[in-house]
């Protein structure tokens, strides 16, 4: 794909993008045409349709999400780390409400390849194998429904925006993570 094309096919998604971020509650191909100084037929050269346009917004989301985390995940202490890996998270959903809402709740992310939208989730498994080697599944499920859940609630406006306490959570989590025991017993 030439410089042009792909640049092309990049600014139709950042301009998808920032009508979705806008407000704009139907972002279709010709108001993203008109916002990228397009021919209304532009889209069309890179996208087949609207789904496919708002996947490559999704992926792009899922990208940004990666790299907030990446930057989150520099603490020498894996517990340090998965905290603000956490806030990170909850941060990106609080910047990006529509945009995080695209890539898991309104269904263009459910249809993107599984491995592109991993980036961040891998990053928290590798920092959850540190913290509890023996509980990495259970432990990684743990952390991802605790911070999206805080995301959730938040974009949903069931709880406010508290920082501290949104540490305080994801803190007893990783305290959790280390005390789990390493053997686990039938009860």
């Amino acid at each position: 794909m030439s410089d042009s094309v792909s640049s092309l096919r990049d600014r139709l998604v950042d301009c998808a993008l920032a009508l979705l971020e806008q407000g704009e509650s139907d972002v279709s191909l010709r108001a993203v045409a008109r916002a990228a100084g397009v021919s209304a037929m532009a889209p069309y050269r890179h996208f087949e349709d609207k789904a496919a346009l708002m996947g490559a917004v999704a992926l792009k989301g899922f990208s940004m999400l990666e790299a907030d985390a990446a930057r989150a995940d520099m603490a020498g202490d894996p517990g340090e780390a998965l905290t603000a890996q956490g806030l990170a998270y909850v941060g990106f959903a609080r910047a990006h409400p529509a945009l995080f809402r695209l890539m898991f709740a309104d269904g263009a992310g459910l249809n993107l390849p599984h491995e592109e939208c991993q980036g961040a989730y891998a990053l928290m498994v590798r920092r959850v194998a540190e913290l509890a080697p023996h509980r990495v599944e259970a432990g990684a499920l743990a952390c991802w429904g605790l911070v999206h859940g805080l995301a959730t609630l938040a974009l949903d406006g069931r709880i406010q925006a508290d920082p501290a306490g949104d540490r305080a959570a994801l803190a007893l989590m990783t305290q959790a993570l280390r005390a789990a025991p390493t053997v686990l017993t039938d009860s």
